[in-house]
């Protein structure tokens, strides 16, 4: 009885730090986005995290919604250096989150200052 226990506890140690590993490593996508950097704020109650809006658009459904990790210190600093100006952003899609690294499964990875594009019609 001993030895299924411990053969059980193992196996579910071994799937939650599979599953864990998986989660984190894994990019589902990677991509990017343009658009007008609206916010960069930090949330939470337990956890806090940067979470930004880039607006892409005039409604709310054309905005995109996406977490910076603590660890990204330089793209955290540009981000709050262009707040409110046009940017591109590299990011990338995880399966899924963890409360400590933010809220959205899109981690932006690198951003650049792009100029406003002016369409005249």
């Amino acid at each position: 009885m001993k030895k299924i226990i411990t053969t059980a506890v193992i196996v579910l140690i071994v799937v939650f730090t599979a599953y864990m590993a998986f989660i984190y490593y894994v990019t589902y996508s990677e991509g990017y986005r343009s658009g007008k950097l609206v916010k960069i704020t930090k949330r939470g109650v337990v956890f806090k995290t940067w979470e930004g809006t880039l607006s892409q658009g005039v409604s709310d459904e054309l905005q995109f919604h996406f977490s910076v990790q603590d660890d990204d210190k330089e793209v955290f600093d540009k981000l709050m250096n262009l707040q409110g100006r046009s940017v591109k952003l590299s990011y990338i899609e995880r399966y899924g989150t963890f409360p400590w690294l933010g809220e959205t499964n899109y981690y932006v990875k690198e951003v650049n200052e792009v100029d406003e594009i002016i369409n005249v019609n």
